[in-house]
C-alpha cells in the first residue's frame, strides 16, 4: 500500500460549517470522478498499528485537471478528535492519502442520471458533473437533487441549472419537499439513481426507489461491492 504524504495548498470556507482543503498533487497520484480516499493526519502510523481515530474515509471533490486534491467536509462546533485537529491545520501542514478508489464513476449508458445527495454528500458529485460538462457522450441528461437543512447550499457555481447542457440542479431544505421531488424523478423507470449521504439517508432513498420499481442495478452507492447487499438486497 502506497501512502502519499502531501501538503495543504489552500483552505476554502465554503459555508459556515463546510471547509474544502485543497492538497498538492503528488507526481504519480491520479484518480477518477466519484473517487474516495483514506485521508489521514500526521501521527496516524506512528505506532505499531494505525491510529484509526486519525483516519477518515473522504470523497475527492475535484478532478485531476484542477491540479489539486479537494477534500470537502463539515466541521461543527462539537466535533470528533479528528475534525478538531483538522480544523486547526494550516496551509503547508502535511496530511496523508492512500487507498483511493471510485465506486461511483459516471456511467455512460445513454440514460438519464439522477444525483440524490444530502448536505456535504454533494462533494462526491461535483467531479461527476464537471466530467459531464467536459464530455457529455452517452449521457442523456443529469438532474441533481440535494437536501441541506442549513440552507447554505454547496458548490452553487457548479450546481446551477444549465438547460443548454441538459443539466438541472435542485436544492431543498426539508425532507417533505425532498421526497416529493424524488417521487417525481422516479417516474423515469429507466434512469440511473446515484445516492450519497449517511447510511440512514441511503436506506430511506432506496426504500422510495424500490417502491417505485427501480431495480438494484439502477441504484449507485458510494460503497464497496461487498457492502452493497446490506443496502440493496
Amino acid at each position: 500500500m502506497q501512502i502519499y504524504w502531501t501538503k495543504i495548498n489552500k483552505i476554502i470556507k465554503e459555508t459556515t460549517e463546510v471547509i474544502t482543503y485543497l492538497l498538492d498533487c503528488p507526481g504519480d497520484f491520479t484518480w477518477d470522478e466519484g473517487s474516495h480516499t483514506h485521508f489521514a493526519l500526521e501521527g496516524f502510523n506512528a505506532g505499531e498499528k494505525p491510529n484509526r481515530s486519525l483516519i477518515r474515509h473522504m470523497s475527492i471533490s475535484t478532478l485531476p485537471h484542477e491540479n489539486a486534491i479537494g477534500i470537502t467536509t463539515r466541521i461543527r462546533e462539537q466535533c470528533s478528535e479528528f475534525k478538531t485537529i483538522l480544523s486547526n491545520l494550516e496551509v503547508g501542514n502535511k496530511v496523508a492519502i492512500f487507498k483511493t478508489y471510485s465506486n461511483v464513476p459516471l456511467k455512460r449508458e445513454d440514460k438519464n442520471i439522477y444525483l440524490l445527495s444530502s448536505g456535504v454528500g454533494l462533494a462526491t458529485f461535483r467531479p461527476l458533473v464537471l466530467d459531464y460538462f467536459e464530455r457529455a457522450d452517452n449521457v442523456n441528461q443529469i438532474h441533481s437533487l440535494n437536501i441541506d437543512s442549513s440552507k447554505e447550499f454547496l458548490f452553487t457555481d457548479v450546481f446551477k441549472s444549465a438547460p443548454d447542457k441538459k443539466f438541472t440542479a435542485q436544492f431543498v431544505d426539508n425532507r417533505k419537499d425532498y421526497y416529493e421531488k424524488v417521487k417525481d424523478l422516479v417516474a423515469d423507470k429507466d434512469g440511473l439513481f446515484y445516492v450519497v449521504g449517511s447510511d440512514e439517508f441511503l436506506v430511506q432513498n432506496i426504500e422510495v426507489l424500490r417502491e417505485q420499481s427501480i431495480k438494484p442495478e439502477q441504484i449507485m452507492l458510494d460503497k464497496h461491492e461487498q457492502e452493497l447487499p446490506n443496502f440493496l438486497s
